[in-house]
Protein backbone atom coordinates (compact mmCIF):
# COMPACT_ATOMS: atom_id res chain seq x y z
CA UNK A 1 0.00 0.00 0.00
CA UNK A 2 1.40 3.34 -0.81
CA UNK A 3 1.86 5.67 2.72
CA UNK A 4 -0.47 8.85 2.32
CA UNK A 5 1.85 11.62 1.82
CA UNK A 6 1.59 14.28 4.79
CA UNK A 7 0.23 17.90 3.78
CA UNK A 8 2.06 20.97 3.91
CA UNK A 9 0.64 23.84 6.09
CA UNK A 10 2.13 27.39 7.43
CA UNK A 11 3.13 27.79 10.69
CA UNK A 12 0.44 30.60 11.13
CA UNK A 13 -2.61 28.53 9.46
CA UNK A 14 -1.45 25.69 11.90
CA UNK A 15 -1.59 28.11 14.49
CA UNK A 16 -4.96 29.54 13.65
CA UNK A 17 -6.14 26.11 13.13
CA UNK A 18 -5.08 24.77 16.43
CA UNK A 19 -6.99 27.47 18.09
CA UNK A 20 -10.11 26.81 15.99
CA UNK A 21 -9.82 23.07 17.04
CA UNK A 22 -10.41 24.07 20.66
CA UNK A 23 -13.36 26.79 20.20
CA UNK A 24 -16.30 26.39 21.42
CA UNK A 25 -17.56 26.65 17.03
CA UNK A 26 -15.32 23.40 16.33
CA UNK A 27 -16.55 21.65 19.80
CA UNK A 28 -20.78 21.84 18.26
CA UNK A 29 -18.89 20.10 15.10
CA UNK A 30 -16.28 17.33 17.07
CA UNK A 31 -18.10 14.34 15.90
CA UNK A 32 -18.07 14.92 12.71
CA UNK A 33 -15.42 12.03 10.45
CA UNK A 34 -13.86 15.16 8.36
CA UNK A 35 -13.09 16.77 11.51
CA UNK A 36 -10.97 14.17 13.07
CA UNK A 37 -9.38 13.33 9.11
CA UNK A 38 -8.02 17.12 9.57
CA UNK A 39 -7.23 16.38 12.80
CA UNK A 40 -4.75 13.63 12.03
CA UNK A 41 -3.40 15.50 8.83
CA UNK A 42 -2.62 18.47 11.04
CA UNK A 43 -0.74 16.27 13.35
CA UNK A 44 1.43 14.97 10.73
CA UNK A 45 1.78 17.55 8.74
CA UNK A 46 4.75 19.54 7.58
CA UNK A 47 4.94 22.81 9.11
CA UNK A 48 7.34 25.39 7.64
CA UNK A 49 7.42 29.62 7.35
CA UNK A 50 4.62 31.25 5.06
CA UNK A 51 8.00 32.01 2.45
CA UNK A 52 9.02 28.69 2.24
CA UNK A 53 5.36 27.25 1.65
CA UNK A 54 5.89 25.74 -1.77
CA UNK A 55 4.13 27.79 -4.80
CA UNK A 56 1.93 24.90 -6.03
CA UNK A 57 0.16 24.36 -2.19
CA UNK A 58 -3.52 24.74 -1.03
CA UNK A 59 -3.24 26.86 1.94
CA UNK A 60 -5.53 28.69 4.16
CA UNK A 61 -7.33 32.07 1.84
CA UNK A 62 -6.14 30.20 -1.50
CA UNK A 63 -8.19 30.01 -4.37
CA UNK A 64 -8.55 26.60 -6.18
CA UNK A 65 -10.00 24.99 -9.16
CA UNK A 66 -11.47 21.63 -8.68
CA UNK A 67 -12.33 18.97 -11.34
CA UNK A 68 -14.91 15.99 -10.48
CA UNK A 69 -12.85 12.83 -11.96
CA UNK A 70 -14.34 11.42 -14.79
CA UNK A 71 -17.00 14.55 -15.50
CA UNK A 72 -16.33 18.38 -16.97
CA UNK A 73 -17.22 19.63 -13.69
CA UNK A 74 -15.03 22.02 -12.35
CA UNK A 75 -15.71 24.52 -9.43
CA UNK A 76 -13.64 27.58 -8.39
CA UNK A 77 -13.19 27.88 -4.72
CA UNK A 78 -11.77 30.46 -2.06
CA UNK A 79 -10.78 28.41 1.10
CA UNK A 80 -11.34 30.06 4.20
CA UNK A 81 -12.16 30.11 8.04
CA UNK A 82 -15.50 29.77 8.76
CA UNK A 83 -16.36 33.55 9.78
CA UNK A 84 -15.70 33.41 6.28
CA UNK A 85 -17.60 31.33 4.99
CA UNK A 86 -20.65 31.96 2.25
CA UNK A 87 -21.11 29.21 -0.19
CA UNK A 88 -22.90 31.27 -2.70
CA UNK A 89 -19.79 33.26 -3.13
CA UNK A 90 -17.59 29.98 -3.28
CA UNK A 91 -16.02 30.46 -0.06
CA UNK A 92 -15.50 27.00 1.22
CA UNK A 93 -14.83 26.62 5.25
CA UNK A 94 -12.06 24.79 6.32
CA UNK A 95 -14.27 22.96 8.43
CA UNK A 96 -16.81 21.99 5.39
CA UNK A 97 -15.77 18.17 4.10
CA UNK A 98 -14.41 19.94 0.89
CA UNK A 99 -12.27 22.34 3.28
CA UNK A 100 -10.67 19.88 5.04
CA UNK A 101 -10.15 17.57 2.34
CA UNK A 102 -8.26 20.12 -0.28
CA UNK A 103 -5.86 22.16 2.86
CA UNK A 104 -2.32 21.26 2.32
CA UNK A 105 -2.37 19.36 -1.33
CA UNK A 106 -0.66 20.10 -4.28
CA UNK A 107 -1.92 20.90 -8.02
CA UNK A 108 -2.45 17.49 -9.47
CA UNK A 109 -3.10 15.99 -6.41
CA UNK A 110 -6.90 13.90 -6.07
CA UNK A 111 -8.34 14.71 -3.32
CA UNK A 112 -11.35 12.50 -2.11
CA UNK A 113 -14.59 13.38 0.90
CA UNK A 114 -17.75 11.29 1.70
CA UNK A 115 -21.19 12.62 0.79
CA UNK A 116 -24.45 11.51 0.79
CA UNK A 117 -24.09 8.87 -1.72
CA UNK A 118 -20.90 7.88 -1.52
CA UNK A 119 -17.26 9.36 -1.94
CA UNK A 120 -16.49 12.55 -4.24
CA UNK A 121 -13.60 12.78 -6.29
CA UNK A 122 -11.63 16.15 -8.02
CA UNK A 123 -8.37 16.73 -8.83
CA UNK A 124 -6.37 19.99 -7.51
CA UNK A 125 -6.72 21.65 -11.74
CA UNK A 126 -5.20 24.47 -10.60
CA UNK A 127 -4.04 27.14 -7.63
CA UNK A 128 -5.56 30.19 -9.03
CA UNK A 129 -4.13 32.33 -5.93
CA UNK A 130 -2.38 31.23 -3.20
CA UNK A 131 -1.71 34.11 -0.37
CA UNK A 132 2.31 33.40 0.35
CA UNK A 133 2.93 32.97 -3.57
CA UNK A 134 1.23 36.33 -4.49
CA UNK A 135 2.77 38.09 -1.70
CA UNK A 136 -0.44 38.65 -0.35
CA UNK A 137 -0.31 37.82 3.46
CA UNK A 138 -2.89 38.83 6.31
Amino acid sequence: MKPKRKIVIARDDYERLENLFHSEFAQAFSDKHYLHSLRGELDAATIVEMAEVPHDVVTMNSVVRLQETGSNEVGTFTLVYPVDANIAEGKLSILAPIGTAILGYRVGDKVRWQVPDGTAEFVIEELVFQPERDGVVA
